[in-house]
């Protein structure tokens, strides 16, 4: 089993806070709703939202990656910025199934994917400013 990492940014207009509770805590029930086309269902596997808690994202279309990897991790912080919004960092660790190679446009692929729930998940919260205040 290989293991590759990537880490990214992003800068988001949205607290940490109501990014925390719209796209972890409550994912399972957000994402799905806001890009069904995309997103069947996430659910718990293990726990039930806490620390340590695991979720499987079914995606609608399918996706490459599947029967090339074990799991994924995938660790985001939060951290505020001074006009009020937040700086997202995020690392992503795909474990490969055996001596599986991925290509850097699978890694892309997935990456665009985690971004997209951030684009969607936006709007959302801007036009609904009381939801996961």
């Amino acid at each position: 089993m290989d293991v590759i990492t990537y880490t990214d940014e992003y800068t988001s207009p949205i607290t940490p806070a109501r990014l925390f509770k719209a796209l972890i805590l409550d994912a399972h029930n957000l994402i799905p709703k806001l890009i069904p086309q995309a997103i069947k269902s996430i659910e718990f596997t293990q726990g039930d939202g806490g620390a340590g808690s695991i979720r499987q994202i079914t995606f609608a279309e399918g996706d490459a990656l599947a029967e090339k990897l074990e799991f994924i991790t995938h660790e985001v912080q939060y951290e505020p910025t001074p006009d009020g919004g937040s700086k997202n960092k995020m690392t992503k660790k795909y474990h490969t199934k055996g001596d599986i190679v991925i290509k850097e446009e699978d890694i892309k692929a997935g990456k665009e994917k985690t971004l997209g729930m951030y684009k969607v998940a936006e709007p959302y919260l801007l036009q609904n400013p009381d939801a996961y205040a």
